[in-house]
């Protein structure tokens, strides 16, 4: 009786070893299929090391995280190239769809609007919204208009029945920076000169 309870033992252990062989077989497989690119890999976690110019992406679900290698970042990380391993970094804000580092972002998310590396919901003031692109740019303010410049023909203030004068307005350095469009910033208009110079001369300005 007891040779025949041994031979049971026996047989159920083998046959939960064949069985621990096969998962074991199968977890390796699916292991190598998620492990492309990497150095280290963990049945737990996946890609802990990468090879050489590929980067680590690592992200939760739940409280567990997985890693896996990337020849580019997804939308919403950067790549960080370090001497050890190269990562994906998240961009800080969650509307921002591609950075070029943690807090300067380069594109936005649908209905935002990107603006010297933040996203906004709508344009800042003194900026509006560029025509085919969800960009703010800066909106040309120039200071006032100057006084009219002397009434003159070709150099000359006299000696003509009608010439020309101008005035010009000013924009602001942080405008011209960003190249924001202006409206007119000189205007000309016609003048009544002096037909005669005095003493008979031409003087010119």
């Amino acid at each position: 009786m007891q040779w025949i309870i041994f031979m049971l033992l026996l047989f159920i252990s083998c046959m939960e070893m064949l069985t621990q062989n096969r998962w074991k077989k199968q977890v390796s497989s699916g292991l190598l299929e998620n492990c492309t690119g990497c150095v280290l890999c963990s049945e737990d976690n996946g890609c802990i090391t990468c090879h050489h110019r590929l980067f680590l992406l690592i992200w939760r679900d739940g409280i567990r995280q997985y890693g896996m290698c990337v020849h580019t970042c997804p939308p919403g990380y950067f790549g960080v190239r370090g001497l050890e391993v190269n990562r994906c970094t998240k961009c800080r804000s969650p509307s921002c769809e591609s950075c070029f580092s943690r807090d300067f972002c380069m594109k936005c998310k649908d209905k935002f609007y990107l603006h010297k590396g933040q996203c906004f919901r709508q344009c800042p003031p003194s900026t509006t919204a560029q025509p085919g692109t969800r960009e703010c740019q800066e909106m040309c303010e120039p200071g006032p208009w100057s006084e009219w410049s002397t009434c003159s023909h070709e150099g000359r203030t006299c000696g003509c029945k009608w010439g020309v004068e101008t005035r010009v307005r000013e924009v602001p350095g942080a405008a011209r920076e960003e190249g924001a469009p202006c409206p007119a910033l000189l205007e000309t208009r016609r003048c009544r000169m002096r037909k005669h110079c005095p003493g008979g001369e031409h003087h010119t300005t």
